[in-house]
């Protein structure tokens, strides 16, 4: 019988340390909501890139949610140029 691991998360389990976890979970939330955006906008992906700043194989790559094609830097533009402000808050592990 072999043994099975659990994580507390998706992103513990494919990350390397806590800190790459925490980076993951971080891309992937600000994805999720950047995309939320995109979608209650009824924007084509052409508008929304041209909205975003970016290329629309840049707000394909987002919609399909590839995380490891975007740093929090990026989002953060990407945010910023819909007229988002980013938030970030810090809990006790």
């Amino acid at each position: 019988m072999s043994n099975v691991e659990t994580f507390s998360s998706v992103w513990n389990g494919v990350a390397d340390t806590p800190a790459q976890a925490a980076n993951l979970q971080a891309r992937a939330e600000l994805m999720r909501q950047i995309s939320q955006i995109v979608k209650a906008a009824d924007w084509t992906q052409a508008e929304a890139a041209e909205r975003c700043g970016v290329t629309q194989p840049r707000i394909n790559d987002l919609l399909r949610g590839r995380v490891s094609r975007f740093s929090l830097d990026a989002l953060v533009i990407i945010a910023t140029a819909l007229g988002r402000r980013v938030h970030l808050e810090l809990e006790v592990a």
